[in-house]
């Protein structure tokens, strides 16, 4: 095994999330090396001739496009490969296209026996995580799916908007699947230390808000649940929010931040779910997912987790990610 670079991150898929996440982790100047690798090989070339034009107004990063063989010393390998997500269709609906994609990006990957760190963004990134960490050789640590950090910064903001609040200071996660099953740990949200009820009844007076907590919790699960669907009609794609929440993540791994955030991760016991990678809060840094957190659930946030849980076991069950037979990538 090679000793990786923490100045190195390669990122594999080059279409609009890989992209905009090789855009956004440039400006960050956490690396001073990124290649870029994509089946479509003058894909992946364009892009990096397209970033590296800006390069007089970044900090000095070699970028370019490449192979497997280059990610071998990589820090940090971002994968973002994958069919994308079209109107009126969920993250679930893409299982067996994107698995099947991952089957050779694994074996790939595995063959170059890297020491970094994995970092699964296509979708649905629950299941791709599942995956990854069966297929790739890596040890569990060190494979971490984007989960519902996005979707948690989608929370922060658009509570923040709605009762005029730094969205920094409102704390509240998303919890399991990364799509329409994830769950608001409502119980233990507060903006700046004050619980998110009080704050509601404090800021509802002050804005003259009529609706009760009860009416603006549901509007607010709704308008994330339902925010990548909006953009993906308007636009046919998300990439953005998604780039932005990879260079998150890259953060807390390239500085050892320790950070908590909401990634997805394989559970052993946590809530008494078993076996199952969904987005939990984790320690993040640079040894990847360092620690858990999993943080106190009411009755009924607990039985909706298990929800989740089990609606991705029956999804990895059918893609047949543990059926020894499916392993090779020609399977």
């Amino acid at each position: 095994m090679i000793e990786p670079n923490d100045r190195k991150v390669a990122i594999i898929g080059c279409g609009f999330v890989g992209s905009a996440s090789a855009f956004a982790l440039l400006q960050s100047g956490l690396f001073s090396e990124m290649v870029l690798i994509d089946v479509d090989e003058q894909r992946a070339e364009g892009e990096a001739l397209d970033i590296s034009n800006g390069m007089a107004f970044a900090s000095p990063t070699t970028i370019y496009a490449g192979t497997y063989e280059d990610i071998a010393d990589a820090g940090i390998i971002v994968v973002t490969a994958g069919v994308g997500q079209k109107p009126d269709e969920t993250r679930i609906d893409l299982v067996q296209r994107n698995v099947a994609i991952f089957r050779e990006i694994m074996a790939s990957i595995k063959a170059q026996d890297c020491g970094g760190i994995l970092l699964v963004v296509s979708n649905p990134v629950d299941i791709l995580t599942y995956a990854a960490t069966r297929l790739s050789g890596f040890p569990e640590n060190r494979v971490i799916g984007s989960g519902t950090v996005l979707d948690t910064a989608r929370l922060k903001e658009i509570i923040g908007q709605r009762l005029e609040v730094d969205p920094r200071n409102v704390h509240a996660r998303i919890l399991g699947e990364h799509g329409d099953s994830e769950i608001i740990a409502w119980s233990s949200a507060h903006v700046a230390g004050i619980p998110l009820e009080d704050f509601y009844g404090m800021r509802a007076v002050d804005l003259g808000l009529s609706a009760s907590y009860e009416q603006f919790r549901q509007e607010m699960g709704d308008l994330v649940r339902n925010a990548a669907y909006e953009i993906i009609k308007r636009k046919r794609a998300t990439y953005y929010g998604i780039a932005l929440s990879v260079k998150r993540i890259c953060e807390a791994i390239v500085r050892d931040e320790k950070s908590v955030l909401s990634v997805s991760n394989t559970l052993h016991g946590e809530y008494g779910l078993n076996d199952v990678t969904l987005s939990t809060p984790c320690i993040v840094g640079k040894q990847g997912i360092e620690g858990r957190m999993p943080p106190a659930l009411s009755f009924t946030e607990q039985r909706a987790l298990k929800e989740s849980a089990e609606l991705l076991q029956a999804v990895v069950a059918k893609a047949g990610i543990n059926d020894p037979a499916s392993a090779e990538p020609d399977a």
